[in-house]
């Protein structure tokens, strides 16, 4: 019985201190990953990384993980000859390979969001314009132009967000105000339509959906393939 009971506790200090450095080797590869990726990805401004599952070591032996969470913020990255900022992006990736001596981790699968400001989505625009949340999932744009006899005209239209393919938010406005008048519309067009490329996010992820929302304009990311790192 003495036996026994010496065995038993043998067995929960080592389960113990397997679970302790399981959990200090998954701590230390969360911060190593996180940093790679800050530096890989477009010069992203903060990255944070959580392994999940356990134990961590023996999908390590395996070198596949289950699945892993990445939050990047302040993603800037130059796209249509223009800078483009992801004020956050969020992604769950699935069925991740660790490749290449571990300096390559790839993801079967991914899904997440990707949220841009209005305050960076009108920095990308190419035009001299204010860009707001209109409400009910529209997007508001204001711009003056100068139309010969009226001189400045200021605007504020109510716009559409969408996607034109996979890697570009398109900003058309529904109608524009005093579009009767000769001229005003097209000039005021020029001002607050707008295609933008949205670069920096880990290849293999594409926009899928994108809406309108009081914190920004959301983007729906999904990619198969998705390169971390490498």
């Amino acid at each position: 019985m003495r036996a026994l009971r010496i065995l038993l506790i043998t067995a929960v200090v080592l389960g113990g201190l397997f679970v302790v450095a399981d959990r200090l080797a998954v701590n230390y590869a969360e911060s190593e990953a996180a940093e790679r990726i800050r530096t890989a990805q477009a010069q992203a401004g903060s990255a944070d990384v959580s392994i999940e599952g356990f134990p961590f070591l023996t999908q390590v032996l395996g070198k596949e993980l289950d699945r892993v969470d990445v939050t990047l913020t302040g993603v800037e990255a130059t796209a249509g000859g223009r800078r483009v900022r992801v004020t956050e992006m969020k992604a769950a990736l699935r069925d991740v390979r660790l490749e290449d001596n571990f300096s390559r981790a790839v993801a079967a699968s991914a899904d997440g969001t990707a949220r841009i400001s209005y305050a960076d989505l009108g920095a990308a625009s190419s035009e001299d314009v204010t860009v707001g949340y209109g409400g009910n999932g529209k997007v508001k744009v204001t711009g003056s132009v100068e139309i010969p006899l009226l001189g400045k005209v200021t605007r504020s239209v109510l716009s559409s967000v969408s996607l034109a393919g996979d890697d570009t938010i398109r900003v058309r406005a529904d109608k524009v105000p005093g579009e009767g008048l000769p001229g005003v519309e097209e000039r005021v067009r020029e001002r607050t339509d707008f295609d933008r490329q949205v670069g920096g996010l880990p290849a293999g992820l594409k926009l899928r959906k994108v809406e309108a929302t009081p914190e920004g304009v959301v983007v729906t990311v999904t990619g198969k393939d998705v390169v971390l790192t490498g």
